[in-house]
């Protein structure tokens, strides 16, 4: 299977700006855009405000030099071919960005679920991390240790279940 928007011709500037439309169409009062480049990471950032929260999403952009060899035959590329090959990526991730946030909007609009539950992991808390960063961890640990939930539907409200575990 193939990536979403894997041979997309749309540029990455192009579709930055479609994020940033539709944002401001869905009520979205704030957007910012960066990026850091370290030189074997790349990372890219979208943030806006919307619904009073406020919202990060952290893109990991291919690195340059992983396309410096063909995936299939391992022959070295010319520069231009790796610029290529880069951009071509970079493009792909713009893509499947904005398909991810006009999905999670349009969710929320046709009230298939809340603001909060499609942009859960992306809010930014008041000490400057995401719920994900925050949770995450904790995730990690409780499926390491074992002491994990059973996996059952959340009570009804008022509701009293006495669950007996059978492993």
């Amino acid at each position: 299977m193939s990536r979403y928007a894997a041979n997309t011709t749309v540029s990455s500037e192009k579709s930055r700006g479609e994020i940033e439309r539709v944002l401001t169409r869905y009520g979205a009062t704030a957007f910012s855009y960066g990026w850091r480049d370290e030189g074997d990471e790349t990372m890219a950032m979208v943030g806006f405000r919307a619904v009073s929260r406020t919202i990060r999403f952290l893109i990991p952009m291919p690195c340059r030099e992983a396309f410096r060899y063909t995936p299939s035959q391992g022959r070295k590329r010319r520069d231009d071919q790796i610029d290529a090959e880069h951009e071509k990526a970079c493009r792909q991730r713009w893509r499947a960005l904005l398909l991810v946030v006009k999905a999670k909007l349009e969710a929320v609009e046709a009230e298939i679920s809340t603001f909060d539950e499609e942009f859960l992991p992306h809010i930014v808390l008041p000490n400057g991390r995401t719920v994900a960063e925050m949770a995450l961890p904790e995730i990690d640990r409780a499926y390491s240790t074992g002491d994990t939930p059973p996996l059952l539907l959340p009570p009804a409200e008022n509701d009293v279940i006495d669950v007996e575990v059978v492993e």
